[in-house]
Protein backbone atom coordinates (compact mmCIF):
# COMPACT_ATOMS: atom_id res chain seq x y z
CA UNK A 1 0.00 0.00 0.00
CA UNK A 2 1.52 2.99 -0.71
CA UNK A 3 1.47 5.92 1.43
CA UNK A 4 1.55 10.01 0.96
CA UNK A 5 2.58 12.56 3.25
CA UNK A 6 0.18 15.15 3.99
CA UNK A 7 1.73 17.71 6.57
CA UNK A 8 4.24 17.47 8.69
CA UNK A 9 6.11 20.32 11.14
CA UNK A 10 8.59 19.82 13.64
CA UNK A 11 10.64 22.57 16.39
CA UNK A 12 11.40 22.84 19.95
CA UNK A 13 9.11 23.11 22.65
CA UNK A 14 9.30 24.65 26.82
CA UNK A 15 12.94 26.70 26.37
CA UNK A 16 12.88 28.42 29.25
CA UNK A 17 15.06 31.64 28.85
CA UNK A 18 16.12 33.90 32.30
CA UNK A 19 17.75 36.90 31.03
CA UNK A 20 19.30 39.43 33.57
CA UNK A 21 20.39 42.99 32.12
CA UNK A 22 23.05 44.11 34.42
CA UNK A 23 23.65 47.27 32.36
CA UNK A 24 24.59 49.61 35.71
CA UNK A 25 23.75 48.91 39.76
CA UNK A 26 20.17 48.09 39.23
CA UNK A 27 19.15 44.59 36.99
CA UNK A 28 16.35 44.13 34.84
CA UNK A 29 15.20 40.31 34.47
CA UNK A 30 12.76 39.26 31.88
CA UNK A 31 11.91 35.31 32.59
CA UNK A 32 10.46 33.56 28.64
CA UNK A 33 9.74 30.12 27.61
CA UNK A 34 9.50 29.80 23.98
CA UNK A 35 8.59 27.11 21.66
CA UNK A 36 9.59 26.95 18.01
CA UNK A 37 7.32 25.28 15.55
CA UNK A 38 9.36 24.88 11.98
CA UNK A 39 7.05 23.63 8.42
CA UNK A 40 8.88 23.40 5.16
CA UNK A 41 10.36 21.06 2.35
CA UNK A 42 11.79 18.50 4.78
CA UNK A 43 9.74 15.80 3.36
CA UNK A 44 11.80 13.73 2.56
CA UNK A 45 13.19 13.01 6.19
CA UNK A 46 9.75 11.40 6.97
CA UNK A 47 9.90 9.52 3.81
CA UNK A 48 12.94 8.41 2.88
CA UNK A 49 16.58 9.22 5.06
CA UNK A 50 17.64 12.25 3.99
CA UNK A 51 18.48 14.63 7.07
CA UNK A 52 19.97 17.14 5.00
CA UNK A 53 17.17 19.40 5.78
CA UNK A 54 16.44 18.68 9.16
CA UNK A 55 17.64 21.79 11.48
CA UNK A 56 18.16 19.83 14.87
CA UNK A 57 15.89 20.98 17.36
CA UNK A 58 19.27 21.09 19.51
CA UNK A 59 20.16 23.88 17.40
CA UNK A 60 16.79 25.48 17.66
CA UNK A 61 17.26 25.79 20.93
CA UNK A 62 20.92 27.36 21.58
CA UNK A 63 19.59 29.74 18.50
CA UNK A 64 17.36 31.18 21.31
CA UNK A 65 19.87 31.25 23.98
CA UNK A 66 22.25 33.15 21.48
CA UNK A 67 19.62 35.95 20.34
CA UNK A 68 18.68 35.97 23.91
CA UNK A 69 23.00 37.28 24.52
CA UNK A 70 22.61 39.36 22.09
CA UNK A 71 19.15 41.08 22.39
CA UNK A 72 16.87 40.80 25.27
CA UNK A 73 14.25 38.61 25.23
CA UNK A 74 11.36 41.97 25.48
CA UNK A 75 9.21 42.64 24.25
CA UNK A 76 7.85 39.30 23.38
CA UNK A 77 6.43 39.97 19.77
CA UNK A 78 9.58 41.42 18.82
CA UNK A 79 11.76 39.13 20.24
CA UNK A 80 9.28 36.35 18.43
CA UNK A 81 9.95 38.13 15.02
CA UNK A 82 13.82 38.25 15.07
CA UNK A 83 13.36 34.68 16.17
CA UNK A 84 11.52 33.72 13.01
CA UNK A 85 13.58 35.81 11.09
CA UNK A 86 16.59 34.11 12.30
CA UNK A 87 15.30 30.87 11.17
CA UNK A 88 14.56 31.62 7.85
CA UNK A 89 17.71 33.22 7.30
CA UNK A 90 19.27 29.83 8.15
CA UNK A 91 17.08 27.55 6.49
CA UNK A 92 15.98 28.57 2.83
CA UNK A 93 13.69 25.29 2.50
CA UNK A 94 11.88 26.68 5.51
CA UNK A 95 8.44 27.90 4.21
CA UNK A 96 7.38 29.70 8.06
CA UNK A 97 8.35 29.52 11.52
CA UNK A 98 5.95 29.53 14.46
CA UNK A 99 7.28 30.92 17.81
CA UNK A 100 5.06 31.28 20.98
CA UNK A 101 6.27 32.80 23.57
CA UNK A 102 4.91 32.49 27.81
CA UNK A 103 6.77 36.05 29.79
CA UNK A 104 7.04 34.93 33.65
CA UNK A 105 6.28 38.15 35.64
CA UNK A 106 8.55 39.00 38.46
CA UNK A 107 8.51 42.23 40.22
CA UNK A 108 11.23 44.33 41.91
CA UNK A 109 11.11 43.54 46.05
CA UNK A 110 10.03 46.31 47.94
CA UNK A 111 12.57 48.61 50.35
CA UNK A 112 11.43 51.49 52.58
CA UNK A 113 13.46 53.64 50.41
CA UNK A 114 11.99 52.39 47.01
CA UNK A 115 12.79 49.19 45.18
CA UNK A 116 15.50 46.83 45.62
CA UNK A 117 18.26 46.90 42.38
CA UNK A 118 18.76 43.72 42.61
CA UNK A 119 15.86 41.72 44.34
CA UNK A 120 12.81 40.51 42.37
CA UNK A 121 9.44 38.87 43.42
CA UNK A 122 7.36 36.47 41.60
CA UNK A 123 3.73 38.17 41.94
CA UNK A 124 1.76 34.53 41.13
CA UNK A 125 0.21 32.89 38.20
CA UNK A 126 -0.60 35.53 35.61
CA UNK A 127 1.57 35.13 32.06
CA UNK A 128 2.00 37.21 29.46
CA UNK A 129 1.83 35.81 25.89
CA UNK A 130 2.46 35.84 22.36
CA UNK A 131 2.25 33.87 19.05
CA UNK A 132 4.26 34.93 15.93
CA UNK A 133 4.39 33.55 12.75
CA UNK A 134 7.56 34.40 10.20
CA UNK A 135 6.57 33.07 6.65
CA UNK A 136 8.49 34.24 3.32
CA UNK A 137 5.65 36.50 2.10
CA UNK A 138 4.14 38.10 5.66
CA UNK A 139 3.81 37.18 9.10
CA UNK A 140 1.03 37.05 11.87
CA UNK A 141 1.74 38.66 15.60
CA UNK A 142 -1.12 37.35 18.59
CA UNK A 143 -0.48 39.56 21.77
CA UNK A 144 -2.18 37.69 24.86
CA UNK A 145 -2.09 37.00 28.66
CA UNK A 146 -2.83 34.12 30.44
CA UNK A 147 -4.07 33.52 34.65
CA UNK A 148 -4.85 37.13 35.69
CA UNK A 149 -7.19 36.47 38.37
CA UNK A 150 -9.52 39.15 39.28
CA UNK A 151 -12.75 39.03 42.03
CA UNK A 152 -15.68 41.22 43.11
CA UNK A 153 -17.15 40.38 45.91
CA UNK A 154 -21.03 42.32 45.25
CA UNK A 155 -22.46 44.05 42.02
CA UNK A 156 -23.07 40.96 40.32
CA UNK A 157 -25.80 38.42 39.49
CA UNK A 158 -27.45 35.98 37.25
CA UNK A 159 -31.11 36.28 36.65
CA UNK A 160 -33.95 35.81 33.78
CA UNK A 161 -32.60 32.16 32.28
CA UNK A 162 -34.17 29.50 31.28
CA UNK A 163 -35.61 27.21 33.28
CA UNK A 164 -35.80 23.47 32.60
CA UNK A 165 -37.01 20.28 34.73
CA UNK A 166 -33.17 19.54 35.72
CA UNK A 167 -32.37 23.47 36.41
CA UNK A 168 -32.09 23.90 40.54
CA UNK A 169 -29.72 27.42 40.47
CA UNK A 170 -31.41 29.95 41.85
CA UNK A 171 -31.64 33.23 40.71
CA UNK A 172 -29.41 35.79 42.00
CA UNK A 173 -28.80 40.11 42.98
CA UNK A 174 -25.52 39.58 44.66
CA UNK A 175 -23.11 37.14 44.04
CA UNK A 176 -19.40 36.90 44.39
CA UNK A 177 -17.72 37.28 40.63
CA UNK A 178 -14.06 35.71 40.52
CA UNK A 179 -12.24 34.53 37.32
CA UNK A 180 -9.21 33.83 35.24
CA UNK A 181 -8.78 36.07 32.59
CA UNK A 182 -6.91 34.68 29.54
CA UNK A 183 -6.88 36.59 26.80
CA UNK A 184 -5.47 37.18 23.44
CA UNK A 185 -5.74 39.80 20.45
CA UNK A 186 -4.50 40.58 17.00
CA UNK A 187 -3.36 43.66 15.83
CA UNK A 188 -5.09 45.74 12.57
CA UNK A 189 -1.70 47.95 13.28
CA UNK A 190 1.84 47.43 14.83
CA UNK A 191 1.84 49.23 17.75
CA UNK A 192 4.66 51.87 18.64
CA UNK A 193 5.41 50.22 21.98
CA UNK A 194 4.04 46.67 22.29
CA UNK A 195 4.91 47.15 26.34
CA UNK A 196 2.88 50.04 26.71
CA UNK A 197 -0.04 48.59 24.49
CA UNK A 198 -0.04 45.49 26.51
CA UNK A 199 -0.01 47.35 29.96
CA UNK A 200 -3.03 49.93 28.35
CA UNK A 201 -5.37 46.41 27.31
CA UNK A 202 -4.43 44.94 30.70
CA UNK A 203 -5.52 48.10 32.12
CA UNK A 204 -8.44 48.63 30.07
CA UNK A 205 -10.05 44.88 31.04
CA UNK A 206 -9.47 45.43 34.50
CA UNK A 207 -10.96 48.74 34.50
CA UNK A 208 -14.12 46.82 32.97
CA UNK A 209 -13.95 44.37 35.41
CA UNK A 210 -14.42 46.06 38.21
CA UNK A 211 -16.98 49.01 36.53
CA UNK A 212 -20.71 49.14 37.31
CA UNK A 213 -22.85 45.89 37.82
CA UNK A 214 -22.19 42.58 35.98
CA UNK A 215 -25.58 40.54 35.14
CA UNK A 216 -23.96 37.78 33.89
CA UNK A 217 -20.26 37.05 33.00
CA UNK A 218 -20.95 37.28 29.56
CA UNK A 219 -22.03 41.02 29.62
CA UNK A 220 -18.52 41.35 31.71
CA UNK A 221 -16.43 39.98 28.75
CA UNK A 222 -18.29 41.69 26.57
CA UNK A 223 -17.63 44.82 28.46
CA UNK A 224 -14.16 44.13 28.64
CA UNK A 225 -13.07 43.13 25.28
CA UNK A 226 -15.14 46.63 23.99
CA UNK A 227 -13.03 48.92 26.40
CA UNK A 228 -9.97 47.21 25.24
CA UNK A 229 -10.94 47.69 21.79
CA UNK A 230 -11.28 51.64 22.35
CA UNK A 231 -8.20 52.11 24.58
CA UNK A 232 -6.14 50.67 22.27
CA UNK A 233 -6.64 52.05 18.51
CA UNK A 234 -4.54 49.26 16.82
CA UNK A 235 -6.05 46.64 18.16
CA UNK A 236 -8.07 44.25 15.54
CA UNK A 237 -9.73 41.69 17.61
CA UNK A 238 -10.14 40.39 21.19
CA UNK A 239 -10.31 36.91 22.26
CA UNK A 240 -11.48 36.70 26.06
CA UNK A 241 -12.35 33.24 28.13
CA UNK A 242 -13.59 33.90 31.61
CA UNK A 243 -14.13 30.21 33.62
CA UNK A 244 -17.02 31.27 35.98
CA UNK A 245 -14.47 29.86 39.28
CA UNK A 246 -17.56 29.86 41.78
CA UNK A 247 -17.92 30.56 45.04
CA UNK A 248 -20.48 28.73 47.22
CA UNK A 249 -22.21 29.65 50.64
CA UNK A 250 -21.61 27.55 53.45
CA UNK A 251 -24.40 26.19 55.47
CA UNK A 252 -23.37 27.33 59.27
CA UNK A 253 -26.94 26.63 60.46
CA UNK A 254 -25.94 23.07 61.77
CA UNK A 255 -23.40 24.64 64.21
CA UNK A 256 -25.93 27.71 65.24
CA UNK A 257 -24.91 30.63 63.09
CA UNK A 258 -25.95 32.71 60.38
CA UNK A 259 -23.89 32.72 57.20
CA UNK A 260 -24.64 36.98 55.73
CA UNK A 261 -22.78 36.36 52.58
CA UNK A 262 -19.42 36.09 54.64
CA UNK A 263 -18.52 32.16 54.33
CA UNK A 264 -18.17 30.25 51.09
CA UNK A 265 -16.50 27.50 49.35
CA UNK A 266 -14.20 28.73 46.66
CA UNK A 267 -14.02 25.97 44.06
CA UNK A 268 -11.75 25.17 40.72
CA UNK A 269 -14.35 22.86 39.26
CA UNK A 270 -16.44 22.40 37.57
CA UNK A 271 -16.65 25.76 36.41
CA UNK A 272 -18.54 27.35 33.68
CA UNK A 273 -16.86 28.67 31.00
CA UNK A 274 -17.71 31.80 28.84
CA UNK A 275 -15.85 32.81 26.06
CA UNK A 276 -15.74 35.12 22.90
CA UNK A 277 -14.26 37.11 20.10
CA UNK A 278 -14.66 40.89 19.33
CA UNK A 279 -13.81 42.99 16.31
CA UNK A 280 -14.62 46.19 15.03
CA UNK A 281 -17.24 46.91 12.98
Amino acid sequence: MGVRLEEARYGKSRVRVLHVGRQGATHEVAETTVAVVCEGDFGESYTGDDNRRVLATDTMKNTIYALARREPPRPLETFGERLGREFLGECPWLARVGVELVGHRWTRLAQRTGGHPHAFVSPGGETRTASVTVARDGMVIRSGLDGLEVMKTTESGFAGFPRTRYTTLPETGDRILRTIVSANWTWRARPGDFDAAHAAVRAAFLEAFGAGYSPSVQHTLGRMAALALERVDELATVHLSLPNRHCLLVDLAPFGLDNPNQVFVATDEPHGLIEATFGRE
